[in-house]
């Protein structure tokens, strides 16, 4: 009876899976399968979240929740990019952020997400690209705080071990992440790909 109840629960969460990330079957090579019930109820909870991360983290951890701009660069592509929907040559913004929280009890900052994103400047109103340098809501802050009417689609997601991380976090090199893609669009297009990694 317990084997049958886990082969039920293994074909419900492969089911549900696939119902959630539409290009689960698209992930990239070097992301690994999750074991859902190997995970925390956080750590799930942080996998299919459609919401604003940081306000999840906050309600799970009665914490304020700080966002550190790593990096950002405007790029231009070199080759066509399927899931912005955009052709080579044309210009985006790389972005690295952490989401990390700091506690009375922790001598030191807890991080709680890597973002790695694309975003097409184009599509965005002049509001979200004044403050993408200066605004520390991160991404999802800004967009809520925009007025922009948009909607998440989640791609895919997979357990991976990072590399050529940044130098502030350069600790996590070798680490084991829950990695996940999801794409943000308005007006039926695409305005950024976003990458989320959350420390196993």
């Amino acid at each position: 009876m317990k084997t049958d109840t886990i082969t039920q629960q293994g074909t419900f969460v492969n089911t549900r899976m696939k119902a959630l990330f539409v290009a689960q079957d698209d992930k990239p090579e070097t992301l690994k399968r999750i074991n859902l019930a190997q995970l925390t109820a956080f750590q799930r909870g942080l996998l299919v979240a459609d919401g604003t991360v940081t306000r999840f983290i906050e309600a799970y951890t009665l914490t304020p929740v700080e966002v550190t701009l790593l990096q950002q660069t405007q790029q231009t592509l070199s080759s066509e990019h399927t899931w912005l929907h955009l052709s080579a040559g044309a210009e985006i913004i790389s972005r690295q952020a952490v989401v990390h929280t700091h506690s009375q009890e922790e001598s030191s900052p807890r991080i709680h997400t890597y973002a790695d994103s694309l975003i097409v400047p184009k599509r965005l109103p002049e509001s979200i690209l004044n403050g993408l340098a200066s605004n520390k809501q991160g991404l999802g802050g800004l967009l809520q705080h925009s007025g922009l009417e948009t909607r998440r689609e989640l791609l895919w997601c997979g357990l991976e071990i990072l590399s050529d991380l940044p130098s502030a976090i350069s600790h996590f090199e070798g680490e084991k992440f829950i990695t996940r893609a999801y794409r943000v669009f308005a007006n039926q297009e695409p305005l950024m790909l976003i990458k989320e990694k959350f420390p196993l």
